[in-house]
């Protein structure tokens, strides 16, 4: 397989090295541009040559970056995030800021929710309705979107529930929390932005059982994330358009919590439940424990039917998963994203680990020994039942299928080029950008991302589903292989859950209630919505650039009998 795609990828830089630069290509020096921002190419892997005819190209879109010019000494320093408890019926004022961080010696213009990154850890019990106001001061139109909570449609923070909050101004949200567990906080208007320059945070929900969970030590609540850096600090984002927008925006340097270097110490025989968020704009992440056991415990809406052991936790873009660990050694344990790689170029594998977050295990024992409970793996009889009303459904027809693709236009030919032989042969999973000079230049102006239904003859927002509440509905996923660039997606649905039933015809056997869930290249997903909550939603990819790339749809949830 390498020596083919060398063969191959020789042959066609001959090919390109031709190709006239008015095909879909914008040149110029990479470090000028009118304005407060300028262009830079992404780092490149060494392996990686520059691709004839590509030579100070740069995105067709104006580049963008917070601050509009503004040094960053001029902003508040963030401020790590503060921990929240509210009651049902309490108020939050929560404002969007521009702040500075300093990463790897860095000052860099960052945004924050009040002035911290992550944004305020908020913790309610479940049931609780809390009121926040919102206040926009960032200089570019915002919403808050209350990532996988079945609330009022009027507060989901999307464009079919409101206006953009623009500067200045201010919106009232009533946020309700039906379901125990991890969720969180973002943007949703241009996240490629916002989110990944620090709009984003927690909201534990806690259950009104006390053993809802097994007994642990500790929680901690862990936001992993990716920044994409260079000695100037980040790269600049589209400003009227998405650029990195056939991968999505990969970071180079890991963040967790908004720490590129977060540590934590616990003591010998402790054990730490967490919850994991990936606020990342494209990475999925492969968690690694050390060694240390690790057992898996819930993810988005619920816990498992039944615990399970775990060697590692893929964690898709929006995903959240509960996970306990017992750390018995003393000594220093990495977390770390364990992956395998892949060069596009030379057309191989390689293995690459990240590292994450670093604990400290102290050699002294908590006072406690919860070491029985944490080897015993509980099945969840409350989840059971829960499930038993829908296991009628596994088996009815398919209500609804969607084809996953890509469409562009406008592309430089060496990219068109360079895709046609990288589709020889696709990966299931991209855990890494392979192709980083294609996915920058690459923007939302030339490629579309699409959600199709093939029995409607729409695609994305021509798109509109219609359910009653109460209804319970099997939906296909296609990720088709034979798109122009096929990838992984993270596909997520607004204010409802799901199951995912079976994945290419193999049935899921531990099953959790969902909101998102990622769809690997040739992929077949079956999920089962429960669509009880009526109003206005979203179904769409989770990648950020493709989601700001048009891969999105419209569903509509009427109110059902009696409950008007």
């Amino acid at each position: 397989m390498k020596e083919l795609v060398l063969i191959v990828c020789a042959a066609l830089f001959v090919t390109v090295s031709a190709a006239q630069d008015h095909h879909g290509m914008h040149h110029g020096p990479a470090d000028s541009s009118s304005g407060a921002a300028a262009w830079r190419m992404p780092p490149m892997d060494p392996s990686m040559p520059m691709m004839p005819g590509l030579g100070g190209a740069v995105p067709v879109v104006e580049p963008f970056m917070p601050g509009g010019g503004m040094q960053a000494a001029m902003f508040p320093e963030a401020r790590p995030r503060e921990l929240a408890e509210l009651a049902d019926g309490d108020t939050l004022a929560l404002e969007a800021s521009l702040v500075r961080r300093t990463i790897r010696g860095k000052p860099l213009v960052m945004y924050g929710y009040n002035g911290q990154i992550p944004g305020p850890l908020l913790k309610v019990e479940q049931g609780a309705t809390i009121v926040v106001l919102f206040k926009n001061n960032i200089e570019l139109p915002t919403t808050v979107h209350w990532h996988g909570l079945r609330l009022d449609s009027r507060f989901d923070g999307t464009r079919l529930a409101q206006a953009p909050v623009m500067r200045g101004e201010t919106f009232t949200y009533e946020v309700f929390f039906p379901d125990a567990g991890v969720y969180w906080y973002h943007p949703h208007i241009r996240e490629d932005i916002q989110q990944d320059l620090g709009l984003y945070g927690n909201m534990l929900v806690r259950a009104p059982l006390p053993d809802y969970y097994g007994p642990a030590h500790r929680e901690e609540a862990l936001i992993l994330d990716d920044l994409l850096m260079d000695a100037n600090g980040p790269l600049p984002y589209g400003k009227d358009a998405s650029v990195h927008t056939l991968m999505g925006r990969f970071g180079n340097v890991m963040l967790v919590n908004g720490d590129p270097a977060y540590r934590m110490e616990v003591k010998r025989g402790e054990v730490v439940r967490f919850f994991l968020t990936n606020v990342a704009n494209a990475r999925t992440f492969n968690v690694v424990f050390g060694g240390a056991p690790a057992k898996l415990v819930a993810s988005d809406v619920s816990k498992f039917e039944r615990e399970a052991w775990v060697g590692s936790v893929p964690l898709a873009p929006a995903e959240r998963y509960t996970v306990e660990v017992k750390f018995d050694t003393p000594g220093e344990v990495a977390i770390t994203n364990s992956i395998q790689a892949i060069n596009h170029f030379r057309g191989e594998f390689y293995p690459h680990v990240d590292t994450l977050a670093l604990v400290t295990v102290l050699d002294e024992p908590p006072a406690e020994d919860l070491s029985e409970a944490f080897e015993t793996l509980r099945e969840n009889e409350d989840v059971q039942r829960d499930l038993a009303a829908f296991r009628p459904h596994f088996d009815r027809p398919v209500d609804h299928r969607l084809d996953l693709g890509v469409r562009v236009k406008g592309l430089p030919v060496p990219i068109v080029r360079a895709m046609e032989i990288d589709t020889l042969y696709v990966p299931p999973m991209e855990w890494n950008d392979a192709m980083p000079m294609m996915n920058w230049l690459s923007t939302g102006k030339q490629v579309t991302w699409i959600l199709r239904d093939a029995a409607l003859d729409k695609e994305n927002m021509d798109v509109h589903w219609h359910f009653r509440q109460g209804d319970v509905a099997k939906i296909r996923l296609f990720n088709d292989p034979k798109s122009f660039h096929p990838m992984n997606h993270p596909i997520h649905v607004h204010g409802q859950r799901f199951l995912v039933l079976e994945m290419d015809g193999v049935p899921n056997t531990n099953l959790v209630w969902k909101d998102t869930a990622i769809v690997p290249v040739g992929s077949t997903m079956d999920i089962l919505v429960d669509f009880s909550n009526p109003g206005d939603w979203m179904l769409h990819c989770h990648i950020a650039e493709h989601l700001e790339a048009g891969m999105m749809l419209h569903f509509t949830v009427e109110k059902g009998a009696g409950t008007e």
